[in-house]
């Protein structure tokens, strides 16, 4: 291993404040990592973490050297990237964060038909419905469904407006009857869906009327294909993208529930960390998820 990737090892041991974390950052395994800085600081003379057995810290010479190196390798990054922005060159990794549904049900086509167009492109996914921290837990991008952004500190693009319905299973409204008020929806199952599995709040509307609606007392999970199969299966009345329940409504396995009452506005959002310019990798993939979630796969 050159100096350079030692040192960025180094760095990411100090950054993540475990040999175990910053391998799993970088793809390598533990004690490959630990042997890249003991070779590092042999070469340099110096100790520049301290161990334990429950986490790892830098030396003040360790504080001192990550000062003085992360401006360095950050500048070689950049000018790497800027030579492969000359070339018109799209490579590098591409670390994607996505809520569960989605990710299952749309990205395995967007990045098999995008890596198909540019080979040299790695991408590792994860998977969460949860609103991530994209600094410190390393993202690149995170594709979201949610209202309106208001943090400052990150890069947001709105993609396009993601649809919501109440829905039931026929099932369900032949055996407890279908609302025609939100107020009949107190006197059902109302089936909540938050990244928590908690209680979710319902705010519908119909014109200048306003009501809002708890959800997930009885019943809740924080999975939005799980809790289609819920609905589905005559467990209550759930509210979620239409895209997760397309499918079903088209079968008939799931009806619309009072749909005159819709609930606020959510977006298909991606965002980044706050680069000074957007790197080339991410901004041709986010042209591309652009364009097949509003042309080929509209939502």
């Amino acid at each position: 291993m050159g100096d350079l990737e030692s040192i960025k090892v180094f760095l990411a041991v100090a950054e993540q404040r475990s040999f175990v974390a910053a391998a799993r950052t970088l793809g390598m395994t533990p004690p490959s990592v630990t042997r890249s800085l003991n070779a590092l600081e042999e070469k340099l003379g110096v100790q520049l973490l301290l161990r334990t057995t429950r986490q790892v810290s830098l030396t003040s010479a360790g504080a001192a050297y990550a000062a003085r190196v992360a401006p360095l390798v950050q500048g070689f990054d950049d000018a790497t990237e800027d030579i492969r922005d000359g070339q018109s060159q799209t490579a590098g990794l591409i670390r994607i964060n996505a809520p569960m549904s989605m990710g299952e049900r749309v990205l395995p086509d967007v990045i098999a038909q995008f890596r198909t167009l540019h080979p040299r492109v790695s991408v590792a996914l994860t998977l969460t419905d949860r609103m991530i921290d994209i600094v410190s837990e390393n993202t690149d991008l995170a594709i979201r469904i949610s209202e309106p952004p208001k943090d400052k500190l990150t890069i947001w693009r709105k993609i396009c407006r993601v649809p919501r319905l109440l829905v039931a299973s026929p099932r369900y409204l032949d055996a407890h009857g279908t609302p025609e008020t939100p107020e009949d929806l107190t006197r059902h199952t109302c089936i909540g869906y938050d990244s928590d599995a908690g209680p979710e709040v319902w705010d519908l509307a119909n014109g200048a009327s306003r009501r809002r609606i708890t959800a997930g007392a009885v019943l809740s999970s924080n999975n939005g294909d799980l809790t289609a199969r819920l609905a589905i299966n005559g467990e209550g009345i759930t509210l979620l993208p239409r895209f997760i329940t397309a499918d079903a409504l088209q079968a008939g396995t799931l009806r619309p529930v009072l749909p005159d009452w819709t609930p606020p506005e959510l977006w298909l959002t991606l965002y980044y960390p706050p680069y000074d310019r957007l790197p080339t990798r991410l901004a041709t993939f986010s042209d591309f998820f652009e364009t097949y979630v509003t042309e080929t796969r509209p939502m």
